[in-house]
């Protein structure tokens, strides 16, 4: 196969923007199509590769694997064994355990699998603190070149022009699955091969059209293909749907440049000059070096690193990956191999060095991370104050019992004082269990019970969207709390829900509500318009018993775990020197803006608030979370969060006198005239 100096260039111009979108440059907010070019240049190659071998009778799958083998795994064996010492010593042990399983994936070229099961998108903050994420494109080709050979030489028989369509209809429909996937499987589409092969199948086209009528170079094709690739870098971002049809741009256009920037053309006297075919020919190794460095350069900070840092390690990541091409890659691929010459010795070898790694993994994996790395926590330490935050609040709740094999809200007594003010039902979801111990003050003078059940908000008359829960589980709790209300008599009814989600969201809808027998997810309107007119009808239902209300709007909620961020404190041994202030820079600078807080609960706060009126109050506490243009989750003595919505012990202690305050002022103007018998 003739070597063509433009392919290098396209190179290295779809690695230094992926290069640069992971640093966090947000001037190449569509950076990720880099690999969508690498997925045309593959597929090209190895069909010219395939098809030249298959013609002329030469073709031997053993000899193909060989070539990948000595391709693919050195370097990567390197960058994986460079990260073992850095994920021991930084990571946490949740971080570790998940490591560990992406180390296993990758030794079976199964981590894009891995990475789609995993919570979280790809553009997720979480995503950023992985040092292996990257490999899922890895995945992806390998899992090309294990069925393309075979599939090409099994259906050669069938004459290459019906080969050809039988390509373009795969490429076809695997496009066309990919504008479902977006919708309505947007991980799985953005991981799982058959959503992805379309974009190396581009690449088999171009690879069987050069090798049979050649396109003739062309100024205009060629540069309008590496203008539609420089367009997708710099106009798409993380809210394009991708892949989709959006990924036609990148695509068409670097197999533009592949058919017709030919020696001669404008685009290949610009892709051949001299830097860019030098960064080409190391991509491979840019491409596995970047992340690690990116992703413990996050893990040790807190917080993210500064942009003078992000480059500099994209400049390094550079000057590793010249020195792992010149000294791994090489030395295993140059003619006469100096490093494993034999085919047998190097299946040999990669199955050692992959079993060894496998190992590892597990290791990490069934140790749950290797816990143990965070125990002998000094009594009294810094560290030991931060993770007393997370400690279980003292609160005992007397609860009804729940027949066996229902998943339904019991009724727990938390605060029964001998002559109760007020009688005061808490009904919601998970956050109204989360808010309790906030009620410690409110129950020295009044009888407190709580109803309920994690993911159900306490709203009548809906249904509940969520792919693994049981339709109907909650309407059968909201019907629970409604009688409970009814028979108990209660002075005062709180709704405590985590309200945003149940409201809808524009991006990533796990909850959403709708109307009666409506199969699917509603859309937004849909779903915030039954938002609003339920919750209203709740509030009636309440008061039509006789009871105030009492709305408890949704603390503020965060991008990050506050757990993970503590034991990351405690595993770099921030209790010398200036680690309190260390640590509280981490918590202002990973805690969400009062501005971001506000577009992500804007409408369901301001739905909370229409519906202040007579016996119907709305509490909010944000402002104790509040602190120069943002919400804290905690400060140097713990976190006020469990993870990125829910109070800890902690927080609720510092909601609780100002919750105290609110229920003085309810329980004056109710002025009730005496109090009810307990609860039988």
């Amino acid at each position: 196969m003739k070597y063509r100096s433009e392919i290098d260039g396209l190179r290295a111009v779809a690695v230094v923007p992926v290069i640069l979108f992971h640093a966090g440059f947000g001037a190449f907010s569509g950076g990720y199509v880099g690999v969508d070019v690498f997925f045309v240049i593959s597929g090209y190659l190895i069909t010219v590769i395939l098809l030249s071998e298959i013609e002329a009778g030469t073709f031997s799958i053993a000899r193909f694997y060989e070539r990948r083998a000595r391709r693919i795994l050195p370097a990567l064996s390197v960058v994986m064994l460079a990260c073992l010492p850095f994920a021991w010593l930084w990571m946490i042990p949740d971080q570790l355990k998940e490591f560990g399983q992406s180390v296993t994936a990758v030794v079976f070229f199964v981590s894009n699998f891995l990475f789609w099961k995993e919570e979280g998108s790809y553009f997720a903050a979480a995503a950023e603190l992985k040092p292996l994420l990257h490999t899922w494109s890895l995945a992806v080709e390998e899992q090309y070149y294990l069925f393309a050979p075979l599939t090409l030489a099994a259906l050669w028989r069938f004459g290459r022009r019906r080969l050809f369509w039988m390509v373009v209809g795969v490429a076809v429909l695997s496009l066309l699955a990919t504008e479902w996937g977006w919708r309505y499987a947007p991980r799985a589409n953005f991981y799982l091969p058959q959503f992805r092969i379309w974009e190396l199948l581009a690449g088999s086209i171009c690879g069987f059209l050069a090798t049979s009528h050649a396109p003739r170079a062309s100024n205009g094709l060629s540069a309008l293909g590496l203008g539609m690739i420089l367009f997708a870098i710099f106009a798409f971002d993380e809210a394009t749907p991708f892949p989709s049809l959006y990924a036609l741009v990148p695509v068409v256009g670097a197999a533009l440049v592949v058919l017709f920037a030919h020696k001669g053309t404008f685009v290949a006297r610009v892709l051949s000059a001299r830097v860019l075919v030098g960064l080409g020919l190391i991509s491979y190794s840019a491409y596995l070096w970047h992340q690690p460095l990116f992703a413990f350069a996050r893990i040790r900070s807190l917080v993210e690193p500064a942009p003078a840092l992000m480059m500099a390690l994209a400049v390094l990541s550079i000057g590793l990956a010249y020195l792992s091409w010149r000294y791994v890659e090489q030395p295993f691929r140059r003619r006469p191999v100096p490093l494993l010459p034999g085919r047998r010795e190097l299946f040999r070898a990669s199955a050692v060095v992959g079993g060894l790694f496998a190992v590892v993994g597990f290791a990490m994996s069934f140790s749950g991370g290797f816990p143990g790395r965070l125990a002998g926590v000094a009594p009294g330490s810094y560290a030991d104050t931060l993770l007393a935050s997370f400690r279980r609040s003292s609160l005992k709740l007397d609860c009804a019992p729940v027949p066996p094999g229902e998943n339904r809200a019991p009724l727990c007594a938390v605060f029964t004082p001998e002559h109760p003010k007020l009688r005061i039902l808490i009904i919601g979801d998970s956050h109204a269990g989360s808010i309790l111990p906030a009620f410690a003050g409110v129950g020295r003078d009044n009888a407190v019970y709580q109803m309920a059940l994690a993911s159900c908000p306490p709203i009548n008359r809906t249904t509940l969207h969520r792919a693994i829960f049981d339709i109907g589980v909650c309407e059968q709790a909201s019907r629970d709390q409604l009688q409970a209300a009814r028979d108990g008599h209660f002075d005062v009814v709180v709704l405590a829900a985590r309200w945003s989600v149940y409201a809808g969201r524009e991006r990533g809808r796990s909850f959403a509500l709708g109307p009666e027998g409506d199969p699917f997810f509603p859309s937004l309107a849909t779903s915030r318009a039954t938002f609003s007119s339920h919750l209203a009808a709740t509030v009636q239902d309440y008061r039509a018993l006789g009871a105030a209300v009492v709305l408890i709007d949704q603390v503020p909620e965060h991008p990050v775990v506050p757990r993970k961020v503590i034991e990351q404190a405690v595993l770099l041994d921030l209790d010398h020197g200036s680690g309190p202030a260390q640590f509280e820079k981490a918590v202002e600078e990973s805690s969400t803006t009062v501005e971001a807080d506000g577009k992500l609960q804007g409408f369901a706060t301001a739905e909370l608030d229409k519906l202040r009126g007579e016996k119907v109050w709305v509490l909010s506490f944000d402002e104790l979370f509040a602190h120069g243009g943002r919400y804290l989750w905690g400060d140097r003595n713990g976190a006020f969060y469990i993870d990125g919505d829910h109070l800890s012990p902690y927080g609720a202690a510092l909601v609780e006198p100002a919750m105290t305050a609110a229920f003085t002022t309810i329980a004056e103007e109710l002025k009730p005239s005496g109090s009810t018998p307990p609860l039988p």
